[in-house]
Parts: structure tokens; sequence; C-alpha cells
């Protein structure tokens, strides 16, 4: 593999520490809902006055079916449900090049989404690095997390990439999908590309 560009370039300022969660949200679907959701309870009831940062890690990986979607079209995802009557106020979204150095990952990120502040994350490993480089972490268990795994999202969205009854798609996507994401995705041809990139969804991520 060639080496990652670092794109985009750090922010020369970057946000106020805040409540972070980060994600590929490759595509944004429910269980990343879910996520956001208890974060604002839990800023509610813990530290009201912090703002929400929604880190879009991978910005810089080449478009693959494990990654179909650009930064900016899983940042419009995001705008999309956020702007769909969901109560996801006081947030930013930051985007986040790879680097493929985990001990390294959090103090490079900090450069982006700022910090140390509030880790908000349902996944371990992302849980223990950003303990160990002294961040409040909240582990948030999330019920059916096998259902909304990102590949397996990702191939049902496939398998539905040649329909053209875009109730069906709304149907079945719904399942895993928020319907604002679904017709975003729908309206920008964002689904079609997912038939010409490969066979079968790598299962991780």
């Amino acid at each position: 593999m060639s080496e990652l560009q670092l794109s985009p370039k750090p922010p020369e300022n970057p946000p106020m520490s805040g409540i972070v969660i980060l994600g590929r949200f490759q595509p944004f679907h429910k269980g990343h809902e879910l996520l956001i959701t208890a974060a604002i309870e839990w800023r509610h009831e813990k530290c009201p006055g912090s703002k929400i940062i929604l880190a879009i890690g991978s910005s810089n990986r080449p478009e693959t079916l494990r990654n179909p979607w650009s930064a900016e079209e899983r940042r419009a995802m995001i705008e999309a449900w956020a702007e769909s009557g969901e109560k996801l106020e006081d947030f930013q979204i930051v985007t986040i090049p790879d680097i493929d150095d985990p001990p390294n990952w959090v103090s490079h990120a900090e450069r982006y989404h700022g910090g140390p502040g509030t880790l908000f994350t349902s996944d371990s490993e992302t849980a223990e690095l950003y303990s160990k480089s002294g961040w409040d972490v909240v582990n948030a268990p999330l019920e059916n997390r096998g259902k909304y795994e990102g590949w397996r999202v990702r191939e049902t969205s496939r398998m539905m990439s040649t329909i053209a009854d875009i109730g069906a798609v709304r149907e079945v996507l719904g399942a895993t999908m928020p319907l604002s994401v679904i017709d975003y995705l729908v309206r920008i041809d964002g689904l079609k590309r997912l038939a010409f990139l490969g066979e079968g969804g790598e299962p991780v991520g």
C-alpha cells in the first residue's frame, strides 16, 4: 500500500475540548444514531455546556467497498440526519485522516478534534487508546450491535444498489439506516456505485 496522504491537513485552531464521537460513518446508520442520542442524554445530565464533536475518520482512504463514500459525503449524511428533526444541537463535524499508527493515533486526532476531553464510544479498542492518553471515556454498549456493524449495512446497501424501486430501497435499508440518509444517498446516486466496487464486504468496521 502506498503511503497515506495527510488529507485534510490539521486546522490551525482545533476545536475546544468537548464530547468526541469517533467513527468512519460508512455509512451513517442507526447504530451511530443510537450512540449520538445516548451522548446527547449524557451531556444533558453531566456537562450541558459541552459541544458534541463528530469526528469522521479515514478521510484519506481511496474509494473501495469498505470506504465507498468520501468524507464530504459522510458529512452530508450526518447533516441530513441532523436537519431531519433530530435533537442534535451545539455540535461540530471534523474529518481526520488515517495514519496507520495506533500508538500515535490520539495525539494525531487531537490536532483535528481537540482535547483532551471526553470520548463517547462503544468500541473497546478506541476506548483503551483514549483512556491511556488521559481522556475521560464513557463506554456506551449498544443493543443489537451486530445488526449495525458497518460491513453488514454496506453489504445490504450493495445488494440494493441496482434496485430501481425507491420504495423498496427505503423499506429494506430503513431497518438499519435513517430514512434521511437513504434519501440523500439515492439523490446523489451514492448507492449505485456499490455495484461496481468488488465482491463481498470485509467483516470489520
